[in-house]
C-alpha cells in the first residue's frame, strides 16, 4: 500500500517544517511532551475544550488530510491506551457522585474508539471505522488490516494512524514496573545511556494510504508481528520475513532500530550487526519521539520523509551506522518492553 499524505504531533516540532530542517528540540525531563500546534484553524472551538489529549491529538493529524483527500473508504487507528485521562475522571465521578448523574463529556471521550469516531462524525465519513488496542502491536495491526482491506479490494483509499497520551495514571503504573529512568537523561544522548529505563514520549502520527497510486511518498509493503520471543530467535524472524518479500539482505540498506536508552534492552538490537546485515545504513528514532506503545508510527512517518528526500539523514543525532548506501527500502525493527516485536517493510522504487 502506498502512503500519499501524512501528518505528526510529536515531542518534536514534526507538524511544520522546522524539524524536517534540522531544528531538534531538547527534552531533559522524564516526560517528552508533544510539541501541539495551534488547533483553532484545524478543530471548531466548541468541540476543541472537550476534547482530551489523545483525541486533540489524533483530529489534528487525521482532519486536515481527510479534508485534503476525498473518498476515504475507512478509518484505521492504533491506540494501547487511548484517552486515559478521560477515562480516569470519568472512574472517579462514578464514585463522586455516588453512580448519580455523571456529565458525559469524559465519557465520551475516555472510550480509545472516540479518536475515529470523532474524525468520522466530523467529516461524516460512514465507512469501515475500528480502532486496535493491543498494547505494543496496536499500530501494526492498523497496518495488517489496511494491507487485507486492500488485498481482498474492498477499499482504495484509507486514514491509518498510531495516536498515544502521557497521562499521569499510565505513567504512574508503568514507573513502578521500572520501565522509565529514575534520573534525568536529555534525548540527545538517550540512545548512548548506560542505565535501566527509558523516557516515556508521545503523540499522533497519521497517513493516507491508497492501494493503487502513481504519486507516493513511500510503499508499506508488509508488517509482521511477534510476542516473547528470545533475542537469538530475531535473526531467524528477519530471514524468514525477507524469504516472504523475496528480499535478500543486500538489498536492505538501511535499518531503523527502535534503542530507547534502555541498558537491559540492548541486546534485542545488538544482534542487528554487520554479520546479520552487512554494510547497511542504521538508523535511530526514540531520541526524537521517547517511548510509547505506538511509537513505530513514528518511525514509518520518519521513514517515509527519508525516503522522498524530505529530511537528511546523515544527522549525527539520527544514524549510528552509516554505510553511506543511497536509502531505497527500510525496515524498521521495534519492541514494547521486549515483549511486543515488530518489523515493518517500506520502501521507495
Amino acid at each position: 500500500m502506498f502512503i500519499t499524505d501524512l501528518r505528526s504531533i510529536s515531542p518534536q516540532k514534526t507538524y511544520t517544517n522546522d524539524f524536517l530542517l534540522g531544528q531538534i528540540i531538547e527534552h531533559d525531563q522524564n516526560q517528552y511532551l508533544a510539541y501541539e500546534p495551534n488547533y483553532t484553524d484545524i478543530i471548531p472551538k466548541t468541540l476543541l475544550r472537550r476534547m482530551g489529549k489523545a483525541v486533540r491529538m489524533g483530529i489534528g493529524t487525521g482532519l486536515p488530510m481527510i479534508k485534503l483527500n476525498n473518498n476515504i473508504d475507512g478509518i484505521i487507528i492504533g491506540t494501547a491506551n487511548g484517552g486515559l485521562e478521560n477515562c480516569i475522571q470519568f472512574l472517579n465521578q462514578i464514585v463522586e457522585y455516588d453512580e448519580g448523574t455523571i456529565t458525559p463529556t469524559n465519557f465520551v471521550q475516555s472510550t480509545p474508539n472516540a479518536i475515529a469516531g470523532q474524525l468520522a462524525l466530523m467529516d461524516q465519513n460512514r465507512g469501515y471505522n475500528i480502532t486496535y488496542t493491543n498494547d505494543g502491536h496496536a499500530f501494526e495491526n492498523a497496518i495488517l488490516d489496511s494491507l487485507l482491506l486492500f488485498e481482498e479490494a474492498s477499499a482504495n483509499k484509507l486514514l491509518i494512524g498510531g495516536v498515544e497520551e502521557i497521562s499521569d495514571y499510565n505513567y504512574n503504573i508503568d514507573k513502578q514496573c521500572n520501565l522509565y529512568k529514575k534520573q534525568k537523561v536529555s534525548n540527545i544522548h538517550l540512545i548512548d545511556s548506560t542505565t535501566k529505563g527509558t523516557m516515556c514520549g508521545e503523540g499522533s502520527s497519521m497517513f493516507i494510504v491508497e492501494r493503487k497510486a502513481k504519486d507516493y511518498l513511500a510503499e508499506i509493503v508488509d508488517v509482521v508481528q511477534l510476542a516473547n520471543i528470545k533475542p537469538v530467535d530475531l535473526e531467524g524472524a528477519l530471514v524468514n520475513f525477507l524469504n516472504k518479500n523475496r528480499l535478500q539482505k543486500s538489498e536492505i540498506d538501511t535499518l531503523m532500530l527502535g534503542n530507547n536508552g534502555n541498558i537491559d534492552e540492548n541486546i534485542w538490537y545488538s544482534y542487528f550487526s554487520d554479520d546479520v546485515l552487512p554494510k547497511t545504513n542504521i538508523i535511530t528514532f526514540k531520541q526524537f519521539s521517547g517511548e510509547y506503545r505506538t511509537s513505530s508510527s513514528f518511525a514509518v512517518w520518519l521513514s517515509t520523509q527519508i525516503l522522498s528526500d524530505s529530511i537528511k539523514y546523515t544527522s549525527s543525532m539520527m544514524q549510528r551506522c552509516f554505510a553511506k548506501k543511497k536509502i531505497k527500502t527500510i525496515i524498521i525493527y521495534n519492541h514494547f518492553n521486549s515483549v511486543n516485536h515488530n518489523f515493518i517493510l517500506i520502501r521507495r522504487k
